[in-house]
């Protein structure tokens, strides 16, 4: 069974920086894509950013609103995927989702439970 696990998640003040992590467990593949996407209360969960391997190198896609502040990264050899996020906002507070996929194709296939993420202005 695949277990995503979250962590990294906390206060911040507007303008600061956190790491979020994710480990992913339970595996006898390779999963293709890691991503991050974030939900309020009071609204959908939102695609955050996403890293597939690729058959020609890593391809990162990220969302508008963090492009610029919030970057990927992928240790593959562990199974994790991180979320550096820089620069944040509050309206970057949310809790945060570590999701997975064996296939580019399907990047949304495994799911953690979060992690909350406040900025405080």
């Amino acid at each position: 069974q695949v277990q995503l696990v979250e962590s990294g998640g906390g206060l911040v003040q507007s303008g600061g920086s956190l790491k979020l992590s994710c480990v992913a467990s339970g595996m006898q593949f390779n999963l293709q894509a890691m991503g991050w996407y974030r939900q309020t209360p009071d609204k959908a969960r939102e695609f955050v950013a996403r890293q597939t391997r690729g058959t020609s190198g890593p391809k990162t896609t990220y969302a508008e609103s963090v492009k610029g502040r919030f970057t990927i990264s992928r240790d593959n050899t562990n199974d994790m995927v991180f979320l550096q996020l820089d620069s944040v906002k509050p309206e970057d507070t949310a809790r945060y989702f570590c999701n997975a996929g064996r296939y580019e194709w399907a990047p949304d296939e495994f799911w953690g439970q979060g992690t909350e993420v406040t900025v405080s202005s």
